[in-house]
């Protein structure tokens, strides 16, 4: 994923220092192999780092970054040209050079100022530009040391429409930065929070040893408790470095505070427990919260630190939500889009990020239906987080991503207006602002922009899920979901290309030419909620539903969600014939194996290729382990179940940095990521991230200045910093944050991550009479144990809306969508062989009604037949 994050360029109240040659004041030649403090100037690699803002969109042209400045400008900040990331020492002087031409021809600035308010100017540089380009050079000293200065071309102000081109940008002088060189703590790499006591238990150490090495688990107290030798692996490709591992999953007793020595290094401690992912479930969950907008943050549910009024309800400064226009030449009418969650380190709003990140959260719950090691939900139900809507007999992750479900429906278009039923893309502020910024301390003029085909099928499949997922609980707003939804899903096709542009100010692009993979989730999610055969058409003629969708770098990402709909044929009942389920369910089975062989092949054992390390790559991680657990949901096969679970380890401290990239979480995890509301490295009174927020990760991308001069030619592994300003390896986002929290859940659930037990029971559900409002439906329970069954409780879950009406031969009853029937005093006993039946009516409702995929007796799983 790639977002763009760049800072609104002002104009100062005051100037520190301004300073030119031949202004007289004498200056030392600055010597000609001073370092240089720009990246790419020349433009010879496009147009990363540099970002602009009120003009047309840029290019490069003839080696030389291009663009339109609209003519009419207020002023000559209302417009600029910009890259962040410059290094400033206090009283050095610097040669600022720069070609530079404009037609029909105007003056600008280029200015060298803080980046974020009061945008302190430290020099500037005044130009003539006209049709033929010119060499513009000055000597100019700064008054203050600043890392992460911003550099900005102010080009508004002309009264006519200009083209506008600028090349070789060198900024030279000052101090060479010093190599880079992360902390990485010791050489021995584990999972810093822990290990699951039957589960896979792996480390890795950074050696110039070639033969094996002797290592010793060893407990809190330094008493030895299991030793062996570790497995030479040569050089870790994405790393750079000599490795070996060591596997001491034989180990399975609890214990706080054990360490690993190798090599004469000792690891982080860490601990072995079954509870060990308990917390982060609803850390992980509570991030969202904390990104909500439209709703003051009480203090007391998450911490006092993240306490703050609501933001972007109008109250000033903010110019608020609540009726927001579209960018201009797009639509004459505002719409109220207030809540929703903040996407990312900026305060924009975007509905297919948002989508993916809603799908995550309802699917975490939508998981309690069908997987055997989720309990039925217990974990997920109301009041297990800390949520003004606790208590309201709702489950609480339906409540969160209830918050930005609403936003999402306030996105779609009027009826009555041009692309009635489509969905804007995006709403964001007018121009970038800086760091760190409150929400409620945005004064930027926010704009609807226009609507896209992928937004709207984002909608769709999100509004889909929505109504049976909620069914139970508001049928009310399911029905609404459900109707935006059929709306939605019609205007995409009426309208299938209408896509989103590739630029953008004050916001990320989010662009997308290809969404035939979103028309192929959309009429999934659809077709599993309404049962209808078009939407079954759509889906079986969609060239996704049979090609491989999963991706070796990440199997899917708002920009690639094939899976999405692949994953929920896959584990949502439905009505597909038992073949063409199994076939589904096995592509899910061969792409988990495929990320297994990927994590085998590593020395840091994540199911990730070693060139796959890009914006977000952490996601990816996460996603690719999502495909394992849900591979161990539909087979039990426990290897799978041990990928999911070995990939966390890279999250928490096996890699190559040694760190723990969630915050919180790890003896060293990440703590600044780069976000406006949670800015406490630049501003001490603003809280870091709350725990549970994952950073985005190594991104050998370089996208921001910062990164790029740091670690210019770091192995893919080491391109990242835990630093507030690298928003290219270290943002915090929505859809980040989510995948944690679908994994953080899986996690939770497999306890001590014992062997699987076999399944020693049968079900046969069978429906024997279905009438316009109701059905009958038979169930048998069939001991295939050894051991006589004396007391038995079946329970399982409904897709949607069907109601109990009535049971016989158990006690059944209905809370939301699970039925739990119990047996009576007289067929409490079933023994081996033997079997029981019971009956119920239902009332199928208005949603599709498929067999349940899951059914338990006494908590465990029973083969269906």
């Amino acid at each position: 994923m790639i977002r763009r994050r760049r800072r609104l360029a002002l104009l100062a109240a005051t100037t520190l220092a301004l300073s030119a040659a031949g202004a007289g004041v004498a200056y030392a030649e600055v010597p000609p192999d001073a370092p240089e403090q720009i990246s790419n100037g020349d433009f010879s690699e496009g147009l990363a780092p540099w970002f602009t803002y009120g003009t047309g969109a840029a290019d490069v042209s003839d080696g030389r970054l291009c663009t339109t400045v609209p003519g009419g400008l207020a002023n000559p900040w209302d417009a600029g040209i910009g890259h962040d990331g410059v290094k400033l020492n206090a009283g050095a002087e610097y040669v600022l050079g720069f070609d530079i031409s404009a037609t029909p021809g105007m003056t600008v600035k280029a200015i060298l100022q803080l980046g974020s308010a009061p945008y302190t100017t430290y020099a500037s540089v005044p130009a003539t530009a006209g049709a033929q380009t010119v060499r513009v050079e000055q000597t100019v000293v700064v008054p203050d040391d600043n890392p992460n200065a911003q550099l900005v071309f102010q080009v508004g102000g002309a009264a006519a429409e200009q083209r506008l081109c600028l090349d070789n940008v060198s900024l030279r002088g000052g101090e060479a930065a010093p190599p880079y060189v992360p902390d990485t703590g010791p050489r021995v790499r584990v999972n810093q929070v822990g290990y699951l006591p039957g589960g896979p238990k792996n480390a890795t150490v950074v050696t110039e040893a070639t033969d094996p090495l002797r290592w010793e688990l060893r407990s809190a107290a330094g008493a030895v408790v299991a030793s062996g030798e570790s497995t030479p692996r040569g050089v870790d490709e994405a790393s750079g470095q000599n490795v070996q591992t060591i596997d001491f999953s034989a180990v399975k007793t609890p214990g706080a505070g054990y360490t690993l020595v190798a090599d004469g290094e000792t690891s982080h401690p860490f601990d072995i427990s079954g509870d060990l992912y308990d917390r982060l479930r609803a850390d992980s969950m509570q991030f969202f919260y904390a990104q909500r907008s439209g709703i003051a943050i009480d203090g007391d549910l998450i911490g006092e630190e993240y306490a703050r009024p609501a933001g972007h309800l109008g109250v000033a400064p903010n110019q608020g939500d609540t009726e927001v226009p579209c960018v201009p030449g797009t639509c004459d009418y505002s719409l109220d889009v207030r809540g929703g969650w903040y996407d990312a380190g900026d305060h924009g709003k975007y509905v297919v990020n948002g989508g993916i990140a809603a799908y995550q959260l309802l699917s975490t719950f939508e998981r309690t239906k069908t997987a055997e090691t989720a309990g039925g939900g217990a974990e997920l139900g109301d009041s297990t987080l800390r949520l003004p809507e606790r208590g309201n007999s709702v489950p609480d992750v339906l409540d969160e991503a209830r918050w930005e479900i609403e936003f999402l429906l306030r996105m779609q278009v009027p009826a009555g207006e041009p692309l009635a039923g489509m969905a804007h893309h995006k709403i964001h502020d007018k121009a970038w602002t800086g760091l760190p910024l409150a929400p409620e301390d945005d004064p930027q003029p926010r704009e609807l922009h226009p609507p896209s085909t992928a937004a709207t099928l984002n909608l769709a499949a999100v509004a889909a899920q929505c109504a049976r997922l909620f069914a139970p609980y508001d049928a009310a707003f399911a029905a609404r979901c459900g109707t935006a939804a059929k709306t939605a899903y019609a205007a995409a096709k009426a309208h299938p290309e209408v896509y989103a542009p590739s630029g953008g100010v004050g916001g990320g692009p989010y662009d997308d030419t290809d969404v035939s993979d979103e028309f192929y989730w959309a009429a999934a999610e659809l077709y599993l909620t309404y049962g209808a055969k078009a939407y079954l058409a759509d889906v079986t003629a969609s060239k996704h539903h049979t090609g491989d969708v999963f991706a070796p770098g990440g199997a899917f990402g708002w920009q690639a969600v094939g899976a999405l709909g692949r994953l929920e044929l896959a584990t949502v009942p439905n009505g597909l014939p038992a073949a063409e389920k199994a076939r589904i369910r096995a592509s899910v089975t061969e792409a988990a194996d495929r990320y297994l062989a990927a994590l085998n092949a590593q020395a840091y054992g994540l199911p990730f290729p070693a060139n796959g390390y890009v914006w977000g790559s952490n996601s990816n991680v996460v996603n690719n382990a999502i495909v394992l657990a849900t591979a161990f949901d539909l087979s039990r096969d426990a290897k799978y179940r041990d990928g999911a679970v070995q990939a966390a380890d890279y999250l928490f401290g096996r890699n190559a940095l040694n760190m723990s990239y969630v915050t919180g979480w790890g003896e060293q995890h990440a703590r600044n990521q780069h976000s406006r509301i949670f800015g406490h490295q630049l501003d001490p009174s603003m809280p870091n991230p709350p725990a549970g927020s994952l950073a985005g990760g190594p991104n050998a991308d370089l996208q921001d200045p910062y990164a790029a001069q740091l670690l210019k030619g770091c192995k893919p592994m080491f391109c990242y910093v835990d630093d507030i300003n690298s928003y290219a390896t270290n943002e915090v986002a929505i859809n980040w944050n989510s995948a944690l929290a679908w994994l953080a859940s899986f996690l939770a659930d497999q306890g001590d991550a014992g062997a699987v037990p076999a399944q020693t029971c049968a079900v046969a559900y069978q429906v024997h009479g279905v009438w316009p409002d109701g059905s009958n439906t038979q169930v048998t329970i069939r001991n295939t144990g050894t051991t006589a069954l004396n007391g038995w409780t079946l329970r399982y879950a409904y897709t949607g809306d069907q109601k109990v009406t009535q049971g016989w031969s158990a006690q059944v009853s209905q809370t939301g969508a699970t039925v739990t029937a119990k047996n009576l005093s007289w067929n409490a006993k079933i023994a081996p062989g033997g079997s029981v039946t019971f009956g119920l009516l239902a009332k199928p409702g208005t949603l599709a009604n498929p067999a349940p995929n899951l059914i338990t007796v006494n908590g465990a799983s029973c083969a269906l037949s």
